[in-house]
């Protein structure tokens, strides 16, 4: 800002000693502007001087229109509108006198765009502008034309440009082809008429002229393919000749940057050269000599050498280059990594990774400098060189690469070892070819930054481990792989069974296995997950061990009165299995069968490319369609679980014997459980002990509220159960051989319930319309501050119509002093055949701070 205030000031001065000159009232204005302490006394300042200038114009008064004209531009440099006065603009343009015209000329360019109607007005003062005999004043008309030219006064203008690009005059010569730079953009069809001319350009003498010349040339040859191949067969010896000269010139102070001559030349020529050479051979070869040329002549010990070797070196890249000269470029950038200059490295980086495309194994050899870099303490020079180590990898240095990231993986810094744990796994995972090598480097990466490891990446582990029997005694390790391994596998553990070769013998008891998950499972540092996995272990381990039951009992019932939700559930159902349900226990905890390795891989890449929403339709699997690894085929996917975003891949199959479903039985719809036989007598205890391994498993959405219900009608002769309050065990009176699908009505349920809130649904149905059912809910804060901005959410799939009415209140009080409530209605298109299902989420502040929760209301009573 300063230094155009100085040029304003500058212009004024010149302007005082003219003679329309009247003072020098725009110093006066500036001084009063900048002695202004706030932004009010700044405005009444300006108001004022706006005020006297709109008056001044009013009047018609031309001895003060230049000063005029130059505080408006002061004040539209400020930032506040000054379009009252741009047709004092033209006026100035208009007028004979030199002064006038260039004060005119710059308003122009400052407070006009090509947008303006009003720019259409000043084609005709151009156009006797540019014929003028003052060289200057064409000087400020091609200046003007330049910078705010549009396509209608390109195409008016454009013959007058041509003109002036023969002229004798070094500055109209030069300002003329950067007024047809502007021209060719605005009108990519009249580049045929600067094609000769530009051409001509490049045999001058003077660098002005040269690199406007070079700069009309690029422009031309992405405007139009015929001036591309016009200026391959016309320019290349040219631009050649041209680097040669600049290359080998003597010193000239006019040009000299740092014992550089004339670097911005170099430059732009070089950009023009790959742009002609691309794609095409003959180009290439007549170029090859000058880049090799330039490219050993140059040291990289001054910045203005650096630039033009690094754009050398995309030129080199950029055209058909040799092999030989390719490698040449490759070797500068390897030199570029060991600058001081993180800039330098950091741009060197970046086009290695576009040469690694086109000669692989000149990049190899700088790869010790590149793993330096990944060390660097800058941290985009780290990221960018772990991308580029990445792109290295092959199945020939995939071992040696990964050493070296696995031992720096202790010593990154903490905010990096996210990036690089993600890469380390990303590279094993794509070049291991042997599971037992894969398994150690996940286990060291997991060792060294487990914290920073993916979810995905130890689930992709278990997979692993799950379908290497010859393993599983070696993969006892690691907190969450290690806890789900030692109670699938504990008794091959403490057995020794499937040590491999070479591996040293350990002692370990039942007792020690059970001290290892409770290690776990008490440490302060584990998040849910980890400590649900560990109860569920410690489950297995009861059956596995059963030496160990009591004391597994006792570590459980610990978790009775946790805080969280989750893991009392857990504790207080897997207490009640282990005291309660010895007929069951074996066969529920069985081994989990082997995963399919590749279903899953495949899943999770399709994983990342796309997410259902709330109410999109999945595709149906037709049973025998795609088989699981146990031989049964998969279900189709309900809209229930469609709408709870869960996959079919992700839900245990049950084999029955008989292959009837219930399409109506709303647990077997949430679990996407298909094939269970409607009677009882084909309906096995292992369908139940199925159902319940789904509901204890890890991989399930966070438990229910309230108990699930069933609206399939009991078989005929089968006695239903009786309902199960809320606080007692799912299990609680069932014998081992009963099915868990005979539950009864509610007339009101615990929709959802979280630490911090409760939701009550009651529900009216008339009995004329057994489709419609009214939902009153609750809502109830069970914290001790108040929710503000309390909203409510729900989505249902399509055969469900839902409407909203208000809520009663958006402010919750604290620790249940009183609700809010909400009423909505649900039209059950498939009444009979298909339930109720839906899924909520609430938003709301407390203490300023957003808030959100979610879940899936399943327990809605049967007949809805």
């Amino acid at each position: 800002m300063d230094t155009v205030e100085k040029i304003v000031e500058d212009f004024a001065s010149d302007i005082a000693m003219g003679p329309f000159s009247s003072g020098t009232r725009l110093r006066d204005m500036i001084r009063a502007i900048r002695a202004c302490k706030t932004a009010a006394e700044e405005r009444a300042v300006v108001r004022r001087e706006c005020a006297e200038i709109r008056e001044a114009i009013g009047e018609n008064q031309q001895e003060i229109r230049h000063r005029n004209m130059a505080k408006l531009m002061f004040i539209h440099m400020l930032g506040y509108p000054t379009h009252f006065g741009q047709m004092e603009c033209l006026k100035l343009i208009a007028a004979a006198g030199y002064p006038e015209k260039r004060i005119g000329y710059l308003g122009l360019m400052l407070l006009l765009d090509e947008r303006q109607e009003v720019l259409m007005l000043v084609t005709n003062s151009l156009k006797q502008d540019l014929n003028h005999s003052n060289q200057f004043i064409v000087g400020l008309a091609l200046c003007a034309l330049g910078n705010i030219c549009s396509a209608e006064m390109a195409r008016d203008l454009s013959p007058e440009v041509e003109r002036l690009m023969r002229s004798r005059e070094v500055n109209t010569k030069k300002k003329a082809a950067l007024c047809a730079i502007r021209i060719v953009r605005k009108v990519p069809d009249l580049a045929e008429n600067f094609m000769g001319l530009a051409s001509s350009l490049l045999k001058e003498k003077h660098h002005g002229i040269l690199i406007s010349a070079v700069q009309l040339c690029t422009e031309l040859c992405k405007a139009s393919k015929d001036a591309l191949e016009y200026l391959r067969k016309n320019c290349v010896e040219g631009l050649v000749r041209i680097l040669r000269d600049v290359s080998n010139s003597s010193y000239a102070p006019e040009y000299d940057v740092a014992g550089i001559s004339d670097p911005f030349l170099h430059i732009r020529v070089l950009k023009l050269m790959r742009i002609l050479g691309q794609g095409d051979a003959d180009c290439s070869e007549y170029m090859n000599d000058i880049l090799a040329q330039v490219a050993t002549k140059n040291e990289s010990n001054k910045n203005a050498a650096n630039a033009i070797l690094y754009e050398c070196v995309q030129t080199i890249m950029g055209i058909e280059a040799t092999s030989g000269l390719r490698v040449l470029a490759i070797n500068i950038l390897g030199r570029f990594l060991s600058n001081r200059d993180n800039n330098i490295r950091y741009v060197a980086l970046n086009m290695l990774m576009r040469a690694i495309t086109v000669d692989t194994q000149a990049v190899q050899r700088h790869r010790t400098t590149i793993l330096e870099c990944v060390k660097d303490a800058d941290a985009s020079i780290r990221k960018r060189a772990l991308e580029l180590v990445f792109l290295l990898v092959n199945d020939t240095n995939v071992k040696p690469l990964t050493k070296e990231l696995v031992d720096y993986l202790d010593s990154a810094d903490p905010d990096f070892k996210e990036d690089l744990t993600a890469k380390i796994c990303s590279i094993v995972e794509k070049f291991s070819q042997e599971k037992l090598w894969y398994l150690d480097q996940m286990f060291k990466v997991l060792s060294l930054a487990g914290n920073h490891v993916k979810d995905d990446v130890w689930h992709a582990l278990v997979v692993v481990i799950s379908n290497a029997s010859e393993l599983q005694g070696y993969s006892v390790s690691l907190v969450r792989v290690a806890v789900w391994c030692i109670g699938e596998y504990g008794e091959m553990l403490v057995n020794n069974v499937g040590m491999l070769q070479g591996e040293e013998p350990i002692t370990v008891t039942e007792s020690d296995a059970v001290d290892a998950v409770q290690l776990a499972l008490n440490r302060y540092s584990a998040d849910v997950t980890t400590r649900a996995m560990c109860l569920v272990a410690l489950l297995k381990l009861s059956s596995r061990f059963p030496s160990t039951s009591e004391r597994i009992k006792q570590i459980v019932s610990q978790n009775k009165k946790n805080i969280v939700l989750e893991l009392q559930q857990r504790s207080i159902e897997f207490s009640s299995i282990i005291q309660r349900h010895q007929s069951i226990r074996p066969s529920l905890l069985e081994r989990m069968p082997a995963l399919d390795e590749a279903s899953y891989l495949l899943r999770r890449a399709s994983a990342t490319q796309a997410t259902l929403a709330a109410d999109k339709p999945t595709p149906a699997v037709t049973p025998g369609g795609l088989k699981l690894p146990n031989g049964v085929a998969k279900p189709a996917t309900s809209p229930l679980v469609d709408l709870l975003d869960l996959s079919s891949d992700d839900v245990p199959a049950i084999t029955t014997a008989s292959t009837t479903t219930a399409p109506n039985d709303f647990l077997q719809d949430l679990l996407g459980i298909g094939g269970i036989s409607s009677s009882p007598a084909a309906a096995p205890s292992s369908a139940s002990t199925d159902i319940l391994i789904d509901l204890l498993s890890i991989g399930s959405s966070p438990s229910q509220n309230g108990p699930p219900a069933a609206d399939s009608t009991p078989a005929q002769g089968t006695k239903s159960a009786p309902a199960v309050p809320q606080d007692m065990d799912l299990l609680d009176g069932l014998p081992s051989n009963t099915s868990v699908s005979g539950l009864v009505n509610h007339s009101s349920i615990t929709a959802f319930q979280s630490a911090t809130l409760k939701i009550n649904f009651d529900f009216k149905k008339q009995p004329e319309k057994p489709h419609e059912t009214t939902v009153h809910a609750t809502f109830t804060n069970l914290t001790s501050s108040s929710y503000m901005d309390f909203v409510f959410q729900a989505a249902v799939p399509k055969f469900i119509q839902l409407r909203l009415d208000p809520a009663s209140g958006n402010i919750v009080p604290a620790s249940g002093n009183g609700s809010v409530t909400q009423g909505f209605s649900v039209t059950n298109n498939q009444h009979g055949q298909k339930p109720l299902a839906m899924r909520i989420r609430m938003s709301y502040k407390v203490n300023g701070e957003d808030r959100l929760e979610q879940g899936q209301v399943s327990n809605f009573p049967a007949g809805l």
